[in-house]
């Protein structure tokens, strides 16, 4: 990992630390959660949003005062508009994803989650993603929530990580390991 990488992650996680002990404190982990998802949609869906986050061009009043007016607009607890309003001021937004991941595992390791980052080559259907995750959750015994991403180049099957376990059925896999037995036989 690249020194400034690590830097913003460490940053993010000192901020997560907090906010989540003040919602956990607050009794408001549930409200908490439902905060991160809307403003890591916000984020995803916006480029105007990217852009004031990480551009250097915008003064610190400037981001305190569109973070204060969209967490407003977007009726998010105190906790996180005070959380974004002192991130503004301190030139901190910039590491707002990596605070949304921390916070996400904070609050998935609260709860007794896990999640299932799941590629697969089309999209799967609800009853596939529960079947799947009760399979997974007889084998590790926790909660698992699932992160289901689709791929096409594998050709059919998924590739599964939980943690630091990855399952890789994929088809693509499968066609590359024939290949490789192939060339070791002429």
């Amino acid at each position: 990992m690249s020194e400034p990488a690590s830097i913003s992650t460490g940053i993010a996680k000192r901020y997560a630390t907090a906010v989540f002990e003040l919602a956990k404190e607050e009794k408001g982990l549930k409200t908490l959660e439902s905060d991160i998802d809307a403003l890591d949609a916000a984020i995803e869906g916006s480029a105007d949003l990217r852009a004031l986050i990480t551009s250097p061009l915008y003064s610190r009043e400037d981001q305190a005062n569109a973070m204060m007016a969209l967490a407003k607009k977007m009726k998010l607890s105190s906790t996180v508009t005070n959380t974004l309003g002192l991130m503004a001021s301190n030139r901190r937004l910039l590491v707002l994803p990596q605070l949304i991941v921390a916070l996400r595992a904070r609050i998935a390791e609260e709860k007794g989650e896990v999640t299932a980052e799941v590629v697969s080559a089309k999209a799967l259907t609800k009853t596939q993603a529960d079947k799947l995750a009760k399979t997974l959750n007889a084998q590790i015994g926790k909660t698992i929530k699932i992160n289901a991403t689709v791929d096409e180049s594998l050709i059919g099957g998924l590739v599964v990580k939980v943690g630091s376990k990855m399952i890789d059925t994929s088809i693509a896999s499968k066609l590359s390991s024939l290949q490789n037995t192939m060339k070791e036989v002429g």
